[in-house]
């Protein structure tokens, strides 16, 4: 009698406990949302049935389909994104290294946490945490959260003495809010909070980026509107 291995199977074994590999015993199908299941969450299928499985069954016309989405594709595309990424943050801290060192150093530092990120999105690491440096309009309360831009970058902040590190930190914020929008669909069938964490630690950046900007021009208050 053949049994069909159905996505909400799949999912209460692996919430019970996560595997990497599935072994689909003889006489067992897949449907077509559990085999979307392991292909989102990139686990192997151990078939001894596996010539059998790529055709349709003859006898009880039963077919594994292939999905529509190939997550594999999404998470390739996702770490070649946060690479490009890697190297913007390496370039604009070099590039700002002779008019602030400390400032080049803590834009480096945000640097490092994207590659975290892309060995995590990997499966090669663990995610960091990012340290909150309190202000009075970003506290540990808010700092991983989406927050807007303190204040809007016009031209005239081309006139101000660091402009060139503040035009350059707010294109790495506005590319950062781009990225999240990656990581959206990369991580469209995420069950495990994966996603959430990621975007929290994109937040993270993305609001010290800010404050970054608002002692480059100079602010001894924050001018971020509640």
């Amino acid at each position: 009698m053949m049994k069909f291995i159905t996505e909400e199977y799949l999912r209460d074994l692996y919430r019970k406990e996560p595997f990497n590999t599935y072994k689909l015993q003889q006489g067992q199908r897949l449907t077509p949302g559990a085999a979307q299941y392991l292909s989102d969450k990139r686990i192997t299928m151990n078939n001894n049935d596996s010539k059998k499985d790529k055709n349709v069954s003859q006898e009880n016309k039963t077919e594994v389909v292939k999905p529509e989405r190939n997550t594999n594709l999404y998470l390739k595309k996702l770490c070649y994104k946060l690479k490009s990424m890697e190297a913007v943050f390496l370039v604009t801290s070099s590039e700002i290294l002779r008019e602030d060192i400390i400032l080049a150093q803590n834009v480096m530092n945000l640097g490092r946490k994207i590659s975290n990120i892309r060995n995590v999105v990997e499966g090669k690491g663990v995610l960091e945490s990012i340290c909150c440096k309190e202000c009075t309009g970003i506290n540990p309360l808010n700092f991983m959260t989406d927050l807007d831009d303190c204040f809007e970058i016009t031209e005239f902040h081309m006139q101000l003495e660091k402009s060139n590190a503040i035009l350059k930190m707010n294109a790495l914020r506005c590319a950062m809010r781009e990225l999240q929008f990656d990581i959206i669909d990369t991580y469209k069938n995420d069950d495990d909070g994966l996603k959430n964490r990621i975007m929290e630690n994109t937040n993270s950046i993305i609001n010290s980026l800010s404050q970054l900007i608002c002692s480059a021009v100079g602010g001894k208050e924050c001018q971020r509107k509640n």
